[in-house]
């Protein structure tokens, strides 16, 4: 996992500079593709995979830290800290990227060729959605690299990544860079994380005394 999510974060600064460029004939093609060849069940589903994305990813933390306030689980507590810092992180450099870049969504530049079926009041570079999905993905499985954590956390980000483009509202190419971009935040908010704890010799939070 730390190999992969190293050469994720690696591609970041290259994928920022070549997105940056208006949408190139395969980005636009593929979104066509994936815009207006699907069944009503599945463009259902990808609102509805959509929609999940910022309360799956905000109470995924949220819920982590209630139990482990309850449970007076110290480890699950630093865990909660970490994914939401992991978020926040992500949340700084998707909309300062945003800002920088500029990209209108393609539905705007490309109006009658690409269909929304919802509309975004954000620019397109990068992928929001898709970065926050790939932030809650890795942040999960960097703190439990488990088989049964790891395949649905990113089948539901990959899903995620699909819908964006599947509703009109991104570029293949800004999904690709969310996804890079969540990755990246994650990885380098966990080696923070471990170098700060270490630092503090893994202090505990939660004073168990306080409790008995």
């Amino acid at each position: 996992m730390c190999k992969f999510t190293t050469i994720i974060l690696l591609c970041v600064t290259f994928s920022i500079f070549t997105t940056r460029v208006s949408a190139q004939n395969a980005d636009i093609d593929l979104l066509k593709n994936l815009n207006s060849t699907t069944p009503v069940a599945l463009r259902q589903y990808s609102i509805f995979i959509s929609n999940t994305t910022t309360a799956v990813s905000v109470s995924t933390p949220l819920v982590m830290g209630i139990v482990a306030l309850i449970e007076k689980d110290d480890e699950l507590l630093k865990n909660a800290i970490y994914v939401g810092a992991s978020l926040g992180v992500d949340g700084v450099l998707t909309y300062s990227l945003k800002k920088v870049v500029g990209r209108p969504r393609p539905y705007v530049t490309y109006p009658g060729i690409i269909n929304p079926y919802t509309t975004e009041q954000s620019l397109s570079f990068p992928s929001g959605h898709t970065s926050l999905a790939f932030t809650t993905a890795t942040a999960l499985s960097m703190k439990y690299p488990k088989w049964y954590v790891i395949a649905p956390s990113y089948l539901w980000a990959c899903s995620v990544g699909y819908s964006r483009m599947n509703l009109g509202v991104h570029y293949p190419s800004d999904v690709l860079a969310g996804a890079i971009l969540g990755a990246g935040s994650a990885f380098v908010t966990y080696k923070i994380n471990d170098w700060f704890w270490k630092k503090h010799e893994n202090k505990k939070l939660i004073g168990l005394q306080a409790y008995q």
